[in-house]
């Protein structure tokens, strides 16, 4: 599972964004340079499909959507620290 979810070079950044409080899809797009609308789309697609985050619309003109971590995404954003807490330690 965690390699499905983190597999793509991209999905750790966009974890990292939306854990910020960087949680609209354009703010996501423009903090990295080279990630298409296309796989950031995929990303979050994937996320909201294993639980790690959620989507918000905002029925506004112009339509507005935000992603924020689950309860179970806060634990897994725990973990992905852990782990990379131990690499460090290890390296």
């Amino acid at each position: 599972m965690v390699e499905s979810i983190v597999g793509c070079k991209w999905s750790l950044h966009v974890l990292s964004c939306v854990r910020r409080g960087i949680n609209r899809p354009g703010a996501i797009e423009r903090s990295a340079e080279g990630l298409s609308a296309k796989v950031l789309s995929e990303r979050l697609d994937k996320f909201i499909r294993f639980g790690i985050f959620e989507k918000r619309s905002f029925p506004e003109i112009p339509p507005r959507v935000e992603y924020s971590l689950t309860p179970f995404g806060e634990k897994f954003v725990g973990i992905i620290d852990e782990v990379e807490r131990l690499q460090r330690e290890l390296s």
